[in-house]
């Protein structure tokens, strides 16, 4: 919703502003940008999405290019986050995080070794959180060390688009001469390739943050309009609102940063431990290597779960959790909303694995918990996640 606080002169604007109020879209003031929260109506793009193809303006999030001889930009950078970028093969991505030395997490973000260009790495970064992302950056790269051997760039002359759901990929293929069209849909999920776009060169990943299959794609924000409208024409192709980017993710159980992740939240405890690669979990070597390895063999003492509610009422986002045979409060709701996709309310939540006075496991699938909601008592199921089956491209040549 509009935060009437909020002075919208003051709001950053992305290439596709123009063309989001041409559409008729609904605007808010997002991350300190001014973006559509919706077109045709939230349930309407969700479904579209998950039937056909879906346009998604992501160009408020932040590109940071890491430039330097590629082995010492990979070591260097494997101290700063829990992966592995030295034997990451050139032209793949992978999802990893930034960490604190108390074991929660500044960011999370994709990350790729380039496939061509002077620059071997970039990352993707969440809008609200790229100062701290650069602040954090810059002050563990500072050292005599790493001075001079990696810059660290934000650009902020790109767009990104990103292309989700079964028809995504063949829609974006359609844009392109054959050749170019062939290797777009050669791509397996997480893979990476250079391209020219519009007289622009383009990176693109095949990736997204919805569930389904697709493709995301960093360009030149002077072309970004341009290819958004040619995209539009293609009647297999909508544009779609933070909205159901949102229900989307959650129906697809991933996590939104400032809900179900934070510098407060380990990794192992938002249950996206599978992200840091056993190498990097047995050698250590970033911040907050000893809290996360300790997660990681003792156990984390509280999870994120699927939370199913009983009934049609969804349950918000800070909801309190109580175990219903203790009346211990014992967890929040992280996200929350209605799944237009499974026609049923959903819901995350960080849960302690344990409580005093109780003898169950609370993050097991099946347990009942009590939400508060206004002072309602609503009953939740943990449940499993995902709530919507992921449908990414995993072999080669699945365009």
């Amino acid at each position: 919703m509009n935060d009437p606080a909020v002075d919208t002169a003051s709001l950053e604007t992305t290439a596709l502003h123009g063309l989001h109020l041409e559409l008729g879209a609904r605007m808010v003031p997002f991350a300190g940008f001014d973006m559509p929260i919706q077109f045709a109506g939230v349930k309407a793009e969700h479904l579209h999405t998950r039937a056909s193809a879906g346009l998604f303006d992501v160009s408020h999030m932040g590109v940071v290019d890491f430039d330097g001889e590629p082995d010492v930009v990979a070591s260097l950078l494997e101290s700063v986050m829990p992966t592995l970028l030295g034997t990451m093969k050139p032209g793949r991505q992978r999802y990893s995080m930034l960490t604190t030395e108390s074991g929660g997490v500044v960011d999370d973000l994709m990350i790729a070794r380039r496939s061509e260009g002077p620059t071997p790495f970039v990352a993707v970064i969440n809008a609200s959180r790229i100062a701290e992302d650069i602040d954090h950056l810059n002050t563990l790269l500072a050292s005599p060390i790493a001075a001079g051997t990696i810059s660290i760039t934000l650009r902020r002359d790109l767009s990104i688009l990103a292309i989700q759901g079964p028809h995504a990929v063949a829609a974006v293929a359609a844009q392109f001469d054959p050749a170019t069209a062939a290797a777009i849909e050669a791509m397996a999920f997480m893979d990476v390739i250079e391209i020219d776009l519009l007289g622009a060169r383009a990176h693109v990943s095949r990736s997204g943050y919805t569930g389904e299959d697709g493709v995301e794609i960093i360009v030149d924000s002077a072309v970004a309009d341009q290819f958004a409208r040619n995209l539009l024409a293609d009647e297999r192709v909508e544009p779609i609102g933070l909205g159901a980017r949102d229900t989307l993710r959650l129906e697809a159980g991933l996590c939104l940063y400032g809900n179900d992740l934070s510098t407060e939240i380990s990794p192992i405890e938002a249950d996206i431990g599978w992200a840091i690669p056993r190498r990097r979990r047995d050698e250590g070597g970033f911040p907050g290597a000893e809290v996360i390895g300790r997660h990681l063999s003792e156990g984390a003492p509280r999870r994120r779960v699927g939370l199913s509610p009983i009934g049609r009422r969804p349950v918000r986002d800070g909801a309190e959790l109580f175990d219903p045979t203790t009346g211990a409060l014992v967890g929040v709701v992280t996200s929350g909303g209605f799944g237009p996709s499974v026609d049923a309310p959903i819901a995350m939540g960080l849960v302690e694995v344990s409580a005093a006075g109780s003898t169950i496991d609370l993050t097991a699938v099946g347990t009942e918990l009590h939400a508060d909601v206004r002072g309602k008592t609503e009953p939740v199921v943990v449940a499993p996640l995902p709530f919507s089956p992921h449908r990414y491209q995993r072999q080669p040549g699945g365009g």
